[in-house]
Parts: structure tokens; sequence; C-alpha cells
């Protein structure tokens, strides 16, 4: 991704496309949970929606090869699709990237110390 296509978004133009071509191969009640899952998990974008990426296309790759098994889409998601989408995008308690890093910025800042003591 250059410069450019940061700053137009035309990057994220052509992810959402490739998502929406992906989903139209599903059957149709994954293609209505996709709808679903992409309307629940919107309020947790940042002001670009990149962070929504990484998240949407795990999203995705769940239903394409639960599809792929023949498995109904309420053995996969159950009943509570806003429960699903909260912890996917790292709500009530679910380590998040946020999380992740600040975990590595403590160890790397204290293997840092470490050094700088020993």
């Amino acid at each position: 991704m250059n410069f450019w296509e940061t700053i137009t978004g035309s990057d994220l133009s052509r992810e959402w496309k490739a998502f929406d071509t992906r989903a139209a191969a599903l059957p149709a009640d994954y293609q209505d949970a996709w709808q679903q899952i992409k309307g629940r998990l919107m309020p947790y974008a940042n002001f670009t929606g990149r962070n929504l990426t990484p998240i949407l296309d795990g999203a995705l790759g769940l239903l394409e090869e639960s599809a792929a098994e023949g498995q109904h889409i309420h053995e996969v998601l159950g009943d509570d699709i806003d429960g699903f989408c909260t912890a996917l995008a790292g709500g009530s308690g679910a380590r998040n990237h946020r999380d992740r890093w600040r975990e590595q910025l403590n160890r790397n800042v204290a293997r840092k110390l470490g050094q700088l003591g020993g």
C-alpha cells in the first residue's frame, strides 16, 4: 500500500469489494449472517475502518470454511450474533490488539531495563 492509496482509501475499497465477492459465493443464510456481522462490527471501526479489515477477513474465512464443510450457520455462530461480533472486536473482556501490544511493550521495556540495570 502506497501513500496515495492510504490517503484516498482506494486500498480499502478494493478490500471491501473483494469481501463482497467472496461473500457472494456463500449460501444465502451465510450471506445474511455476513451482512449482520458487517453491520454489527461497524461501531467498532476507527475513523477509516482499517482496523476492521483483518477482523472481517477472519470472520469471512470462518464462514467460507464452515459453508464448505456443510455446517448450518447456527452451528457456526450460534444464536447470538451480537455476542459473536463483540468477541471478534475485542469487547467484553476478550484480548484485543491493544492488549497484545501493551504486553509486548511491557516485555520490551522490562528487557531493556534489565539490560541497563544488570
